[in-house]
């Protein structure tokens, strides 16, 4: 990551409050793009959001450039989000008090290929351990056909990305969303649950 360009602010709990708006229009913008086709709109963000600004063990890790929010990496005790989040590691028989849940990284494409990505995992990481109560972080991404004719042609997906980190997909371990969908409307889509242990000795996967 080039420091002379960009710097990464850690901030948990309250402390996320004044950020909560930028992090809103960063999904916007971001996940408009494949693979989410996004079409959102600021009173769902603050909803969503919210659940983090209520949580004192939230974690956002914000990329500034200029005084500007331009990426931004969230986290939170899975046991602090909803049920819908927490209903497949029930199911897997892994209890949500042991799992710290990341919840986005979004990053304006022009900041992208500075080692920013591994930035956001570190720290996200590193606030889960500092806590002391987890066995595990995860995350969720969507589920899209290879085949659909509407992913970009340049399009390269995170999974080795992911396995880098230590991070292993999880069959079975679905989470159902509906939201707006560019062009479409509103309509359902899979998500699958990524996992890594964060401590040695750590079961249920």
């Amino acid at each position: 990551m080039d420091d002379n360009d960009i710097g990464l602010r850690v901030l948990s709990g309250a402390e996320i409050a004044p950020y909560l708006d930028d992090v809103a229009r960063l999904r916007m913008s971001v996940f408009r793009a494949w693979p989410y086709l996004y079409d959102g709109d600021m009173d769902y963000e603050r909803r969503y959001l919210a659940t983090y600004g209520r949580s004192p063990d939230s974690v956002f890790v914000l990329a500034m450039a200029g005084g500007a929010v331009v990426g931004a990496s969230t986290g939170i005790p899975l046991a602090h989000e909803t049920a819908e989040f927490q209903a497949p590691f029930r199911d897997r028989g892994i209890d949500p008090d042991r799992v710290f849940y990341c919840g986005e990284s979004v990053l304006l494409p022009e900041w992208r290929g500075r080692g920013i990505g591994h930035a956001f995992f570190d720290r996200r990481e590193a606030h889960a351990h500092a806590l002391g109560r987890f066995d595990w972080t995860a995350f969720c991404a969507v589920e899209r056909d290879p085949d659909d004719p509407r992913r970009p042609v340049q399009h390269r997906g995170n999974e080795a990305f992911w396995r880098g980190r230590g991070y292993q997909q999880q069959p079975g371990m679905t989470i159902e969303l509906d939201w707006d969908e560019v062009g479409v409307g509103a309509t359902g889509h899979a998500l699958t649950v990524w996992m890594r242990p964060l401590r040695d000795g750590a079961a249920g996967s």
